[in-house]
């Protein structure tokens, strides 16, 4: 078959009304979950994937991806309004979202991102259309010794993360790396860094790290503020979503490096729409010719990271269907109600399946309209939040946190977990320290170590294959040049910032 074949075979079952009206409940329910902070794209999956039991694998699989890439569209609005991240994929888009908020242009943010994830979905769909075989084997290319330098790559883009001094974010990252080591040693099964605490094996939790540093730190910085929000009654009309042209002009590149970027990393098993936004947030900083406005309300620092997230949603399809290479938990719960319906995932699936796979391909198209017009008529409703008094707001905030990360894992120690990074946040704020970096190298740090170990065990112990490799040869050459990228530019940075004083 022909691709207008398969695409008229795809929108032929996309299009019935059985699957979309369980497209409908998967964007919907997705949506409304990723608002609640802590909830997440697994909380929600797991807690609708008991009705996957009884519905036809099309369907099944529809509205579990509605789920997954619903979340992403909710969990940003959280990141913007309160400064609290809705998912830990949305995290980042808080260094920039939320002072825009409080700048009076929450409805810009939220109505830019929209579109930024319209296009980033967009664009992933796309490529897993037309360039899902191609992308599939490049990523079979990819080891231990690829993985381990992106990573790398990762951790060095990591610094230019945080605003002010590079020492203080290669500290931070630093700092994640070590939170991201305690738990129980992969290989050996040896607890590290647990202090005899068994909640602790496991290691420590994403989602109460996240609520912390972000959240919870956020409602100490503002207890004593109990009048009402800052923003005006008229930011709630349709008239104050309207981006500025400036807005638009600095929004094209990010979104397009962003989706790039996005589609990329969602095809490369064990990484996925979280690292894809770091990623993208540190590529926009880097390239921008004043990295000092982002983190104080930048346009680019929220278009990037949430167009990277919604196309890497999209493509780490990829892997998980045509090669039945699950890249995350959410995709293995995917992955799970095919095999429930005595499907096999891998590349017999499209020549077998034909409807299966084509009509989730066309399904994801409808999904992404349909946020579209659930998500722009809502902002006025969710930029109202910031208009509740802060004594009546914050209590509110702290139970959706406490009860998100409860949720999350069943384990009151999280939510203790939750007020210690809470408090570690507060302090860093009072000090300056960025809370990014940390959040990035406690995502990386533990992959990093892990395909590193096993690139010493597939070479045994020779430092030579990550250079006689010629992807991961090419990544390091790259990591290389970022790293004295970044030295030049804060030099730079810095020269400009002393003239500027003396003048």
């Amino acid at each position: 078959m022909d691709m207008f074949s398969n695409v008229a075979l795809g929108f032929q079952t996309a299009l019935s009304a059985y699957n979309l009206f369980y497209c409908f409940i998967g964007v919907f329910l997705g949506t409304l979950l990723g608002v609640i902070p802590g909830i997440g794209v697994m909380a929600a999956i797991s807690m609708l994937f008991p009705l996957t039991f009884y519905l036809e694998p099309t369907a099944a699989l529809i509205m579990l991806a509605g789920l997954w890439y619903g979340t992403g569209y909710g969990g940003r609005t959280a990141s913007i309004l309160l400064n609290i991240p809705g998912t830990t994929t949305n995290a980042i888009t808080c260094l920039d979202g939320y002072p825009m908020a409080r700048q009076g242009r929450a409805g810009v943010a939220l109505f830019m991102t929209t579109i930024a994830s319209f296009i980033g979905g967009c664009f992933g769909i796309v490529l897993l259309m037309f360039l899902a075989p191609v992308i599939a084997g490049y990523a079979l290319e990819f080891g231990p010794a690829e993985y381990f330098a992106l990573m790398l790559l990762g951790l060095v883009a990591a610094s230019s993360v945080s605003d002010g001094s590079a020492v203080k974010g290669l500290a931070m990252v630093v700092l994640g790396i070590m939170c991201g080591t305690i738990g129980m040693d992969l290989y050996t099964g040896t607890p590290r860094f647990t202090m005899g605490l068994i909640d602790l094996t496991d290691g420590l939790s994403l989602i109460a790290l996240a609520m912390g540093l972000f959240g919870l730190s956020e409602v100490i910085m503002s207890v004593r503020r109990v009048k009402a929000g800052e923003v005006d009654i008229n930011a709630a009309k349709f008239s104050a979503m309207k981006p500025t042209k400036d807005d638009v002009r600095r929004s094209w590149g990010p979104v397009a490096r962003g989706s790039l970027l996005g589609s990329f990393f969602g095809t490369l098993p064990g990484t996925g729409p979280a690292i894809a936004s770091f990623m993208s947030y540190a590529v926009e900083k880097r390239m921008a010719d004043d990295p000092g406005r982002f983190g104080k309300g930048a346009i680019e620092g929220i278009m990037a990271p949430e167009s990277a997230d919604n196309a890497a949603e999209q493509t780490s399809f990829i892997p998980t269907l045509s090669l039945g290479i699950p890249g995350s938990p959410t995709m293995a719960l995917m992955l799970g109600a095919l095999m429930i319906h005595g499907i096999n995932p891998g590349p017999t699936l499209v020549t077998e399946q034909p409807s299966l796979f084509w009509g989730l391909l066309m399904s994801f198209w409808i999904g992404n309209v349909m946020l579209l017009v659930l998500n722009v008529p809502m902002i006025g409703v969710w930029i109202r939040l910031l208009m509740v008094p802060y004594h009546l707001l914050y209590p509110a905030v702290l139970m959706f946190i406490c009860v998100g990360t409860y949720l999350v894992s069943n384990s009151a120690f999280d939510v203790w977990l939750v007020v210690v990074f809470g408090i570690a946040g507060y302090v860093m704020r009072l000090f300056a320290w960025p809370a990014a970096p940390l959040l990035l190298g406690f995502v990386l740090g533990p992959l990093m170590e892990e395909h590193f170990r096993r690139a010493m065990l597939m070479s045994r112990g020779s430092f030579m294959t990550l250079i006689e490799r010629p992807i991961a040869a090419t990544i390091l050459a790259l990591t290389v040049v970022v790293l004295f990228w970044g030295f030049y530019s804060t030099w730079k940075y810095n020269r400009r910032m002393k003239k500027a004083a003396l003048t």
